[in-house]
């Protein structure tokens, strides 16, 4: 598997095409969902082959944005079967990459545990610091899209949301749980002030 090599062009890829007003669904968050998928293995006692198609799929979870919103993650899986047999992933390895993206979807619903771990990594940031720093770029994008048109909008579906979601994997209820509570708490508050 040359994820190196995949990694190279696909970032690139996004970097060129993806729309300039996908302010959250970025780079920076392929890198961040790469980078948490990471420690959320590791912790986990993933590791090797499994390890690397888990950041395969990290790497190409949002692909499917350079051809729209609508679907995407199918989109994505339609970038994974495209290209990965010809960086040395065989079918099996890309189906089990494509579940994965697949567990992305909203309502997320991971079938194993490397899903669990990839639907983790996605929506990691709801319990940590920078919550409410990325939490406004999707803002920005969800009321581009028209999804949203204020910020009491953006709080009343951030509250539904978050009171609804659930981590899957042990690290991420024991690393993420208590502040994404926090981060409830402090949108119940500004709805309430």
């Amino acid at each position: 598997m040359e994820y190196e090599k995949i990694k190279k062009i696909i970032l690139k890829e996004l970097k060129e095409n993806l729309p300039e007003h996908l302010s959250y669904h970025s780079v920076m968050h392929v890198k961040d969902v790469i980078n948490a998928v990471e420690e959320i293995a590791v912790a986990e006692n993933v590791g090797g082959e499994d390890l690397m198609l888990l950041k395969t799929a990290a790497l190409l979870h949002d692909s499917g944005f350079l051809h729209g919103a609508k679907d995407h993650e199918e989109k994505s899986c339609e970038i994974a079967q495209k290209y990965l047999l010809d960086y040395g992933y065989n079918q099996p390895q890309i189906d089990k990459i494509k579940g994965m993206i697949m567990a992305t979807k909203i309502p997320q619903s991971p079938k194993n545990k490397l899903e669990e771990i990839l639907a983790d990594a996605d929506l990691d940031y709801l319990g940590r610091d920078d919550f409410f720093k990325i939490g406004d770029k999707l803002f920005d994008e969800l009321t581009m899209f028209g999804i949203v048109n204020s910020e009491r909008d953006w709080n009343l579906l951030q509250e539904k949301f978050l009171e609804s979601h659930h981590f899957f994997t042990k690290t991420a209820i024991n690393n993420r749980n208590q502040k994404k509570q926090e981060n409830l708490e402090i949108i119940k508050s500004k709805l309430n002030s």
